[in-house]
């Protein structure tokens, strides 16, 4: 569960946000190269929390980016920084932008897939650990035999930040001259809060806690039953209510996403809600820095009714033919057309069943070949199917698609610089 969220501040405002909570940030990116809405796609450019070190990950040697003097034991000489990263990890080891589907495979991480040393993970998981910034999450609950699908916003209680914990890489494409920095969102089962929504959540570490510090400890470079005693489902206050079915579309933006629908029909409940919204910062002892409330006076129209706006910067479609196993959220596809729904779906479909066919998976050293290899007449062996090995992305289960087409409507770029 993760398949969309919400991320409408400024980096400047989460760094005010994190700052409180005892989270220091010496560097934030500027706000042109962060993708800032209420409906955050697949694709867009988020805030990642991490610690400051090379972009070859943490290592026991290794240096901050900007610091020449070692590191102290445990995590206070750390600097951490807030980074723009693209949603949707690509491995460094990849050497061609690999293709639609396999980049909508990779936007989450099964806990369980990191409990073993191997797989595509296990680099990131021992030396690019981070945090992805939320005001709150999306899933939709699926009513009447999954033909009707109604969205709801989980977010904190107490009005705080959510704090992902996520994994991040950076590649560099032979045809490219750019590196390309991606994240993904790790999962775990789901509370009982949330059950009757999803089997899967996101990971949500506490702000400030010992438990977020011990997630980006860069001196951590083994992984350990500490760092996946970590992953684990939220056991903090968390509301969970319906919103508004034009967050299904992605492109679609505005502050009535984060508003309860029933609420969102009635301005003096919303008007409670952000009253309420105010008095549980205050309880906190922390600073309103949320922009929502400012936002729909901007997006309220003289009739009083609140804006829907589309991203002109967002070209792709969504299909609700076909959805990944860690979410019900509405696919952005480039294209709706038949043929291209289809690549999206075999890319979705493809599991993990041996590293060497992972999409993605980290290349294997080669073997030498035997100076004068010797010919022989045997058959040819059919290699056996290895069993137990778990998906890095999904449950075994393969992708849900449905019999209804959703016509054409052609699509000419997509993972743009959102």
């Amino acid at each position: 569960m993760c398949g969309r969220y919400a991320l409408a501040l400024r980096p400047s405002e989460v760094r005010q946000q994190l700052e409180q909570s005892q989270m220091p940030v010496e560097e934030v990116p500027n706000d042109e190269d962060v993708r800032q809405s209420y409906n955050f796609a697949p694709g867009y450019h988020g805030l990642v929390y991490r610690a400051d070190v090379m972009d070859h990950g943490a290592h026991e040697d290794s240096l901050t980016e900007n610091d020449d003097n070692p590191r102290e034991e445990g995590t206070a000489g750390t600097k951490y920084k807030l980074q723009s990263m693209q949603w949707g990890l690509v491995p460094f080891w990849t050497k061609r932008n690999p293709e639609y589907g396999s980049k909508m495979k990779t936007i989450n991480c099964r806990d369980d897939s990191l409990f073993e040393d191997r797989g595509m993970w296990t680099t990131m998981k021992k030396q690019k650990r981070c945090i992805i910034v939320a005001q709150g999450f999306y899933e939709w609950l699926k009513k009447n035999n999954g033909k009707e699908k109604i969205p709801h916003l989980t977010r904190r209680k107490d009005g705080q930040l959510m704090c992902f914990a996520g994994l991040w890489d950076r590649v560099q494409f032979e045809d490219s001259n750019e590196p390309l920095y991606t994240y993904t969102i790790i999962t775990t089962d789901s509370n009982k809060q949330l059950n009757f929504l999803h089997d899967r959540m996101p990971v949500i570490l506490d702000n400030g806690s010992d438990a977020l510090r011990t997630w980006l400890d860069p001196n951590r470079t083994e992984w350990s039953q500490d760092l996946q005693s970590l992953l684990k489902p939220y056991e903090g206050e968390l509301e969970c209510y319906p919103v508004s079915k034009d967050v299904g579309k992605v492109g679609n933006n505005s502050p009535s996403f984060l508003i309860p629908i029933d609420s969102a029909e009635n301005k003096n409940n919303i008007a409670n809600f952000f009253g309420n919204q105010r008095k549980l910062a205050k309880k906190s002892d922390t600073v309103n820095t949320d922009n929502t409330e400012r936002d729909l006076r901007k997006f309220t129209s003289k009739d009083g009714n609140v804006k829907i706006e589309h991203d002109a910067n967002e070209s792709r479609d969504t299909t609700n033919r076909v959805e990944g196993t860690e979410d019900h959220a509405p696919l952005p596809v480039p294209d709706k057309s038949p043929s291209q729904v289809t690549k999206v779906i075999q890319g979705m479909k493809r599991e993990a069943e041996d590293d060497s066919t992972t999409p993605g998976d980290e290349p294997r050293p080669k073997r030498s070949k035997p100076a004068s290899p010797q010919k022989h007449s045997s058959p040819v062996k059919t290699r056996a199917k290895r069993q137990g090995i778990r998906s890095a992305t999904s449950n075994g289960s393969a992708a849900k698609t449905s019999v209804k087409s959703d016509g054409n409507s052609k699509i000419t770029s997509f993972f743009n610089n959102k």
